[in-house]
């Protein structure tokens, strides 16, 4: 059985116990709040820790009674019997229990700033780009999230050289945290009249989405440009001095938006310019925690290729794990949870094996 820390679990359900009677005692609209906030980040353990110490409760019943020699051979029988299905429970809730006590990310139940870009292969660079951002379209419809483009430079033939788009919803960054890196594709492009296989790349990032209050953006320090929209043509140009440039003078970042009005743009460019250099002081952390690493996935290595989709053969792999599907064709209709949950499978032993370690 796993070793959980008990005095922990007990300061947990104490802490729980505390914010529903403060709950109760009706205070104020703004405690409430943070209260509640508190109470559903802590009931998913507990619920698991009360479940766990029922559990080891009636192991304890079951063992006095085989150890009693006064116990009839019916009880004693029917004791054997359950003592198995216990044992069971018992092991499932602690790791789940485990699981659950793992450090949080802090970032992990933010919206999240999407960003993908075509990377070699010309023309089929940018049309397999087009078609990440479709896949993860559909997989946040399927969650219910909300996309919102903030930002999108078309390829000659289709698809994207470049889109930035916001994901929001809760716990958006925790499910696409793991997709950055780059996306190989291998297939025959419509283009290509000898029916040769092309590989291509594109480049995605995923970005927690930082408030305000995660990262302070000082007026002097960044420059705020106006020039004229350009488009694919049609509706799509604008004529008006609507997109703007916002550069961040101490880090050389420069961030665009050219959707629709000056006003959201410099909004939504801000947007971007806050989470850029929130995920740069996050990338900064994590590079002076890296020597404890044990594991590739969630690295936030950008250059480091992730995953390739194999059209020809229907597979998709991905080299972080050695996960191969033949489901490629789901997979780009955005049913991409058995890849998520299995990277996340994975990372969460490695965190494990990583506790076990400095516990023992």
């Amino acid at each position: 059985m796993a070793k959980l820390p008990i005095e922990k679990m007990r300061e947990l359900e104490r802490r729980f116990g505390e914010i529903e009677a403060r709950m109760s005692a009706g205070p104020a609209a703004d405690v409430y709040v943070k209260l509640a906030s508190e109470y559903s980040e802590l009931q998913p353990v507990v619920t698991k820790i009360r479940a766990y110490e029922k559990a080891t409760g009636e192991l304890a019943d079951i063992n006095a009674m085989l150890a009693d020699r006064t116990t009839d051979k019916d009880m004693r029988d029917l004791a054997e019997m359950e003592r198995p299905d216990v044992l069971e429970a018992i092991e499932q809730l602690e790791q789940e229990i485990q699981i659950l006590l793992l450090p949080k990310d802090a970032a992990d139940e933010k919206s999240a700033i999407l960003e993908i870009r075509a990377g070699t292969g010309g023309s089929e660079a940018a049309l397999f780009a087009g078609d990440l951002f479709r896949m993860y379209e559909r997989y946040a419809a399927g969650k219910g999230w909300k996309v919102e483009v903030l930002s999108s430079s078309e390829g000659e033939a289709g698809g994207f050289k470049e889109i930035i788009a916001t994901v929001s919803g809760r716990g958006v960054f925790a499910r696409l945290k793991f997709e950055s890196g780059v996306h190989r594709v291998q297939r025959v492009p419509e283009t290509e009249a000898s029916g040769r296989i092309h590989t291509s790349a594109a480049t995605v990032a995923v970005l927690p989405e930082a408030e305000e209050i995660d990262i302070e953006v000082r007026p002097e320090d960044i420059r705020i440009d106006t020039m004229r929209s350009s488009g694919a043509g049609g509706q799509h140009v604008n004529t008006t001095d609507s997109a703007v440039r916002i550069t961040h003078l101490p880090t050389g970042l420069v961030v665009t938006s050219s959707e629709k009005s000056q006003h959201q743009n410099r909004a939504k460019a801000m947007q971007v310019l806050r989470s850029r250099l929130y995920d740069m002081e996050r990338q900064r952390a994590d590079s002076e925690r890296s020597a404890d690493r044990k594991s590739q996935v969630g690295s936030g290595d950008r250059s480091e290729r992730i995953r390739t989709y194999n059209f020809p053969q229907g597979r998709i792999t991905d080299h972080r794990i050695n996960l191969t599907l033949y489901k490629l064709d789901r997979m780009m209709m955005g049913e991409i949870d058995e890849v998520v949950d299995a990277l996340l499978a994975d990372y969460q032993a490695s965190q494990l094996a990583l506790l076990g370690e400095q516990r023992g």
